[in-house]
């Protein structure tokens, strides 16, 4: 939504404006959806992940402090995340850990069978069928076992300055905090495309040329995706 109008709900709700608060919780309802969809189908039900991080979004609303010039929809989105996993721990359905382990293990270990066989990468889709499972559980494996790339490691593979650590303010190291998992949750509502071109680029710090090879695409191509992606992400944390 426009941010202007954001920060004038933000200013009336903190002062107690109870319809204020409820037309920014609606206003950002978009946001607890997209991370609502990251614990779909672990036991609860989707709606009931929207009710959950709406009420973290709510906490959010009434602790946000104006004064530090953080861009709300990144300051709510831990608090988000944090009233939804409070929720699955207490009942005991966080287990997805272990099986993202267990996935990256076989996808891993697929990996090196592979390329042992076929003197090749392979490609992503390759991997899953190898490993029965779908493309997109084989990113989602890749993703939550990946180790964050540098935050100076360029975003385009050019010298122009534009790096993760250009999209994410360099304040205090709560503020990184926040910015990175504002970041992180961008990511993850990016076309499956996109999420397989970021991983491949950006945790497993592959070429344009290796992620076009494991893609079955262009250089070109991925070259050209990876601008709108750039474009997307900066609209999503603008």
């Amino acid at each position: 939504m426009d941010y202007s109008k954001n920060q004038q709900l933000l200013v009336r709700a903190l002062e107690g404006d109870e319809r204020a608060t409820e037309e920014l919780i609606k206003n950002n309802l978009g946001l607890v959806r997209s991370i609502a969809l990251r614990y779909r189908d672990r036991g609860v039900d989707y709606d009931d992940l929207v009710q959950i991080g709406s009420i973290g979004m709510l906490k959010a609303i009434r602790s946000f402090d104006l004064s530090k010039g953080t861009v709300f929809s990144t300051y709510a989105v831990p608090l988000i995340i944090g009233e939804i996993r409070r929720f699955m721990r207490d009942d005991g359905l966080i287990k997805v850990s272990r099986v993202y382990k267990q996935q990256s293990a076989s996808l891993s270990r697929a990996r090196e069978d592979f390329i042992k066989e076929n003197n090749r990468e392979p490609k992503i889709e390759e991997l899953a069928d190898l490993c029965n499972m779908s493309v997109e559980d084989a990113v989602v494996a890749m993703e939550a076992t990946s180790t964050v790339t540098s935050l100076s490691y360029s975003l385009n593979g050019e010298d122009d300055g534009f790096t993760i650590e250009s999209i994410i303010s360099d304040e205090d190291e709560m503020e990184k905090s926040f910015e990175k998992m504002a970041l992180s949750e961008a990511i993850s509502s990016l076309p499956t495309l996109w999420r397989q071109i970021v991983t491949l680029r950006y945790l497993k710090e592959y070429s344009q040329q290796h992620t076009a090879k494991l893609l079955g695409l262009t250089q070109v191509k991925v070259s050209r995706e990876e601008k709108k992606i750039f474009a997307e992400l900066r609209k999503k944390l603008s």
